[in-house]
């Protein structure tokens, strides 16, 4: 019987609500965030192995030529990355493991781990998209009407992810998400060898 982990990604539009989502499924035992790598400076609260895995560029740069990230990407002049070997080891000890991550880093780690699921969280709505980014309040028009446009351009990649989750209620939508990831751990859980055992057992 498999007891390893579940890699998880989860993507979702700007304002869709990922965020909270995430918060609430680390909550539960079975699940865990994995922990970024990066070159920026840790700031006062931060905790080196708990927040990031703080790193030298020359260190940084080192992972990516030993093949030791999953993904990563250069933003504002500072690396970030999802360490292979933490992903792994999780895996390995039984956790489900969630990768937050845009569209575009989603592909390539699903490319890289086909048996990764892919969960894209959206509300029911553009409409409900555009409502929760003003009620932010912190942004911009120019802003706002940037990740609007961007929410766009992404829908026609939504078919590329294994599940399409609608947060509409926080307590559902987590739900929804427990559920697909019981279910397949139960499919992965049903293996020949536990098939096997049940025809054995049965036909004694």
């Amino acid at each position: 019987m498999s007891k390893s982990g579940i890699l998880i990604i989860i993507s979702g539009f700007s304002g869709a609500g990922k965020g909270t989502v995430v918060k609430e499924l680390i909550k539960k035992d079975s699940f865990c965030l994995s922990i970024s790598a990066t070159t920026r400076a840790p700031r006062s609260t931060d905790v080196d192995g708990v927040d990031y895995f703080f790193k030298t560029v020359p260190e940084f740069e080192k992972m990516i030529e030993e093949d030791a990230l999953i993904e990563y990407a250069s933003y504002v002049g500072n690396y970030y990355g999802t360490p292979k070997e933490y992903v792994l080891d999780k895996l390995n000890e039984g956790k489900n493991v969630i990768l937050e991550i845009e569209m575009q880093g989603a592909l390539k780690v699903k490319e890289k781990f086909p048996d990764a699921v892919t969960i894209f969280i959206t509300p029911a709505t553009f409409g409900e998209l555009e409502r929760r980014l003003r009620k932010r309040g912190t942004e911009t028009e120019e802003v706002i009407q940037n990740r609007l446009k961007r929410a766009s351009e992404e829908c026609v990649f939504m078919d590329k992810y294994d599940y399409i989750v609608e947060n509409n209620e926080l307590e559902v939508c987590v739900s929804d998400i427990v559920s697909i990831i019981r279910a397949i751990s139960l499919k992965k859980e049903n293996s020949s060898d536990v098939i096997d055992k049940i025809k054995s057992d049965f036909n004694k």
